[in-house]
């Protein structure tokens, strides 16, 4: 019994690794090992090196001198999403370190990994305490510090942050950090008076159209000039947010035209008619038709919040409303906003929100 026990467990594993050994090889040896993988545009079209990064003429001046010889802050990079917080830093450390020693001077840590107190007071404080030596293959200059990048860095407890305020002072003659976030508040005070601030300004709609228009070209992509347009519109400044679109767009046309209908399918964008409509049942004042019309909103798939997002803009730009209306009408869009983001039910938010423009729409 023991012995039958015994045998499962003790079988070698060995001959399948050879196995797979084997086979790797000969896949490497022959063409289809050598075939490039896919990967997302996002990743294909990252700037490479400084100055590839678009639109942040601040950070890129700084970035530049430390490039040229001259010492390098702790840097603080906060802004919207997808204005190229880390992949500025990212594109600095390959030019200053070269692609040998980029892994071992680069410790690059974000929101997914473990962060707490225990992390900052071992594996950052191991790694800050390495000294930097070596030189590049190549014999360019290579900066004496090794390099840490915080990224999503208000996500960190303050607990946290708090132990590597010291760690920063420290082991400041080996090491720089780079904090990165979207909402600088929520980095505590003495991290803050440690480091040059960045901020990341929003695309702008010229930048990020020259942008499209680039890999638009490189990927073949045929695409017409409202939808570059409309696409720079959707994303609101954030060019990570494009880019997956246009790639999105792209898979779903196979090889055809893509149109501003096809950007606004993808981008889950609610269409002008379906937005008028709603408001033209909030005049009429009739609840029924108004209840159908929201059961549809919701059956059809639509995310109220960006319903609120498009109400909001209508209500603003109108004309129809008075001020009164609008205030009310805002302040109940932004009650509605807050409880979406708790976890309300969307139906009944929606159906709160549309009594109420009833209601004002209706005074009158």
């Amino acid at each position: 019994m023991q012995a039958f026990l015994k045998g499962p467990s003790s079988i070698s594993t060995k001959p399948p690794a050879a196995k797979e050994r084997g086979a790797a090889g000969a896949a490497g040896s022959s063409g289809e090992g050598k075939r490039l993988k896919p990967i997302p545009w996002v990743e294909k079209y990252r700037p490479k090196n400084v100055d590839e990064v678009a639109f942040q003429d601040e950070v890129v001046a700084v970035l530049k001198k430390s490039l040229e010889g001259a010492d390098l802050p702790n840097l603080l990079f906060y802004g919207p999403p997808g204005t190229g917080k880390t992949s500025t830093i990212l594109a600095a450390a390959r030019e200053l370190y070269g692609p040998e020693l980029f892994r071992q001077r680069v410790l690059e840590l974000n929101a997914s990994d473990e962060r707490g107190i225990q992390v900052i007071r071992e594996k950052v404080k191991a790694f800050a305490q390495l000294t930097a030596s070596g030189s590049r293959s190549d014999g360019k200059v290579c900066p004496p510090f090794k390099i840490v990048i915080l990224d999503e860095a208000d996500s960190m407890t303050s607990a946290a942050q708090a132990a590597l305020r010291r760690t920063m002072e420290k082991e400041s003659k080996t090491t720089r950090f780079c904090l990165i976030c979207n909402y600088i508040s929520r980095i505590i005070e003495p991290l803050t008076s440690r480091c040059s601030k960045f901020r990341f300004k929003p695309l702008s709609d010229k930048i990020q159209q020259q942008r499209l228009l680039d890999v638009s070209e490189k990927e073949h992509v045929k695409i017409s000039s409202e939808a570059v347009s409309y696409l720079v519109k959707v994303s609101e400044g954030d060019l990570r947010k494009a880019i997956t679109f246009l790639q999105s767009a792209t898979r779903l046309m196979g090889g055809k035209e893509i149109t501003e209908k096809t950007v606004t399918e993808i981008a889950g964008v609610i269409p002008k008619e379906t937005t008028d409509e709603l408001l033209s049942v909030c005049r009429s004042g009739s609840f029924e038709k108004l209840e159908t019309l929201a059961k549809n909103l919701i059956n059809e798939g639509y995310a109220v919040a960006q319903l609120v997002n498009q109400l909001h803009d209508t209500v603003v730009e109108s004309e129809d409303y008075s001020d009164k209306q609008k205030s009310v009408i805002v302040e109940k869009l932004a009650e509605v906003d807050k409880c979406l983001a708790d976890g309300a039910d969307e139906y009944l938010q929606l159906m709160s929100l549309c009594a109420l423009v009833m209601q004002q729409l209706t005074q009158n």
